[in-house]
């Protein structure tokens, strides 16, 4: 009689907890997916208490197939609390300086040509100029053909190239050539007009 007792009371309390359980809305979860405490079987040995209860085939009472769930304590969350009383600054980084490449600013300029005013033809000078200075002075015009020929080679000796008068004076106030008085008057005025436009 005490075992019918006992087996009926085991029954209803975990008939109860099964449907607090089950049936209770603000179950979450969580609470369902907790291990739970395993009761003693009230059915015996050899059954299985998680057996759904409406097919059961004997017809029997239900058997319960879960119990109250077991406290579980929540684990401690990191904290990232920095302690009082230190700063951290950090600097952006600067972008590092550049510098162009400086152009080149080797430049060829060309004077207009100009007539001798005595017969003998023209006169036309081109300098090559880097930054502010004439670095070499080339006739593309001269007079030629019987004595101007001499006088045009003694005119293009005397000023032109890297290390004629033109670039060693750096400018149109050359010295005349002599028995080319004409052919070196026609090159200083285009050699002026050319350097007028460089600079």
């Amino acid at each position: 009689m005490r075992r019918a007792l006992f087996a009926i009371t085991g029954l209803a309390a975990s008939t109860t907890a099964l449907v607090v359980l089950k049936g209770s809305p603000g179950a979450t979860q969580v609470a369902q997916n907790l291990p739970t405490a395993q009761p003693v079987n009230p059915a015996g040995p050899g059954v299985d208490p998680s057996a759904d209860p409406a097919a059961d085939p004997a017809g029997g009472t239900p058997k319960p197939s879960a119990t109250a769930a077991a406290p579980v304590s929540p684990k401690p969350g990191r904290t990232t609390a920095r302690p009082s009383g230190t700063k951290t600054t950090a600097k952006a980084p600067t972008a590092p300086k550049t510098t162009k490449a400086p152009q080149s600013t080797t430049r060829r300029v060309t004077g207009p040509p100009v007539d001798t005013a005595n017969g003998y033809g023209y006169v036309q000078v081109q300098i090559v100029v880097s930054g502010s200075k004439i670095i070499e002075a080339t006739t593309l015009a001269l007079p030629s053909g019987g004595e101007s020929d001499i006088h045009s080679g003694d005119v293009r000796t005397k000023y032109n190239g890297t290390g004629g008068e033109v670039v060693k004076k750096q400018s149109a106030n050359l010295n005349t050539v002599s028995g080319a008085t004409a052919t070196s008057n026609a090159y200083k005025s285009s050699l002026r007009a050319a350097i007028e436009q460089a600079f």
